[in-house]
C-alpha cells in the first residue's frame, strides 16, 4: 500500500511518518541518543512535505519519544532514569549506574542572604551570608534537573568558583573537608515548567516536572546543604528506597 493510498483511508500524513519513526526507535535502528536524520531526508523518505514531518516529529517529542535540540536536530529520548531516593543519594552514582556519562554544569554563583525558611534548613541566622549555586545536571547529553543550592557563605567561602572547576556538589564539599553526607528528608511536589526552566531542560513549555526539596548533613547531623531541584517528569522515576 502506498503512503498516497494509506492517507487516502482516513490516517493523517503525519501520523505514518510519525509511526514510521516510532517504529525505527521500537526495532532498534534509531537508538536512544541517536541523532535521526533531518528534515529533508525524512520527507524525501515517506514522501511528505516538510511541514508533515515536522508535525510527526512534535507529535512523537510531546509524547517524550524525540527531544529536538536547537541548531543540532533531532535525538532519540534514552529510557527514563532510574533515580533511587535514599540516605546517601549521588548524582554522578546514579547516572553512572545506569550506563550513562553524569555531567553538571554552572548556570551561575551568587551571594544570598538566608529567609527564616532557609537558615532554619540550614542551622543559621536569618540574614546570615550564603552562596546560591544555580546548576544543570545532565545523564549523557539529555538534560535531568536543574537545581538550586544554597550553602554557608562562612563554611564554604568560594564555593561557586570551585562547583565551576568541579562541577560536583559532592566533589566541592570534598574540597572543603566534607567525606561523606547523608540526605535528610525529601518532599517531592508535582509542578509545571516554567519558560525559564524549560530553555535549560529543552522542554516544551507547560510540560510537568518533579520538584525536589531537601536538605543533606554531615554524619554529626550538621546541616550542609539545601536544595530545591526540577526535575524533568518524562526522564525520571524515582524509586524510594528503605
Amino acid at each position: 500500500m502506498s503512503m498516497q493510498d494509506t492517507a487516502s483511508s482516513g490516517v493523517a500524513l503525519w501520523r505514518l511518518v510519525a509511526d514510521g519513526i516510532e517504529r525505527g526507535i521500537a526495532d532498534g535502528r534509531f537508538a536512544a541518543g541517536d541523532k535521526l536524520p533531518g528534515e529533508i531526508e525524512i520527507a524525501e523518505t515517506y514522501r511528505v512535505n516538510r511541514h508533515t514531518v515536522r508535525r510527526a516529529l512534535a507529535a512523537l517529542a510531546e509524547r517524550g519519544l524525540v527531544r529536538a535540540e536547537r541548531g543540532s536536530g533531532t535525538y532519540v529520548e534514552a529510557q527514563k532514569l532510574a533515580y533511587p531516593l535514599r540516605s546517601r543519594t549521588r548524582f554522578s552514582e546514579i547516572v553512572g549506574a545506569d550506563g550513562r556519562e553524569p555531567h553538571g554544569r554552572l548556570i551561575e554563583a551568587t551571594d544570598d542572604v538566608a529567609t527564616r525558611e532557609l537558615a532554619r534548613e540550614l542551622g543559621l541566622k536569618t540574614g546570615a551570608p550564603l552562596v546560591r549555586i544555580e546548576a544543570i545536571r545532565l545523564a549523557d547529553r539529555t538534560p535531568i534537573c536543574v537545581s538550586t543550592t544554597w550553602l554557608s557563605a562562612e563554611l564554604f567561602p568560594g564555593a561557586g568558583e570551585v562547583f565551576a572547576e568541579t562541577r560536583s556538589m559532592t566533589k566541592l564539599l570534598e574540597h572543603f573537608g566534607v567525606r561523606d553526607y547523608r540526605r535528610g528528608a525529601t518532599r517531592i511536589t508535582a509542578g509545571i515548567v516554567d519558560a525559564t526552566d524549560a530553555a535549560r531542560l529543552d522542554l516544551p513549555l507547560g510540560r510537568p516536572i518533579l520538584v525536589v526539596d531537601a536538605t543533606d548533613h554531615d554524619l554529626a547531623g550538621k546541616p550542609l546543604v539545601t536544595k530545591h531541584s526540577r526535575f524533568a517528569a518524562e526522564r525520571v522515576e524515582f524509586l524510594v528506597e528503605s
